[in-house]
């Protein structure tokens, strides 16, 4: 029986570049980063959930042949992978500010919404991220016209 999510993947184009990014700049901690001769096997987590990896895969053999990985590649630079993370915190407005002061590009400033506060921005190759604040008690989702009337 399955139990639960070891690893998640995302594409990068250069992990050196998502190292400065991922651990740099977003906290993350490296788990595993090995030379598998075909690949490079390069993962992180964050320090309290180390539980939970990320894989940050660059697009190539032997997942994938090179026709294959050109074509990820550009869909990597336009954002458009079909990947995307959600992260946690307790503060959106501080750990936005902070990543902000760092160098991070952002995509939506943070905004209260029914679920907390989140705020959007795509990493160094066009990866969509969000981070969350999630709100203190219950989170009681609007109808769809409650929905439509805030947009």
């Amino acid at each position: 029986m399955l139990k639960r999510i070891s690893h998640t993947f995302i594409h990068v184009l250069d992990q050196d570049e998502a190292l400065d990014f991922y651990v740099g700049k977003l906290g993350m901690v490296v788990h595993t980063d090995a030379d598998l001769g075909s690949m490079r096997w390069l993962t992180v987590h964050f320090p309290e959930q180390p539980d939970i990896v990320l894989v940050l895969m660059e697009p190539g053999p032997p997942a994938y042949d090179d026709a294959t990985a050109a074509e990820i590649r550009e869909l990597v630079a336009k954002g458009a992978a079909g990947g995307g993370l959600i992260f946690e915190t307790d503060d959106c407005q501080g750990t936005y500010e902070s990543l902000k002061a760092a160098g991070v590009e952002f995509t939506q400033e943070p905004t209260e919404r029914f679920y907390g506060i989140d705020c959007g921005l795509r990493d160094p190759f066009g990866n969509p991220i969000r981070f969350t604040q999630p709100p203190e008690g219950p989170i009681v989702v609007p109808s769809p016209e409650e929905l439509e009337a805030q947009a």
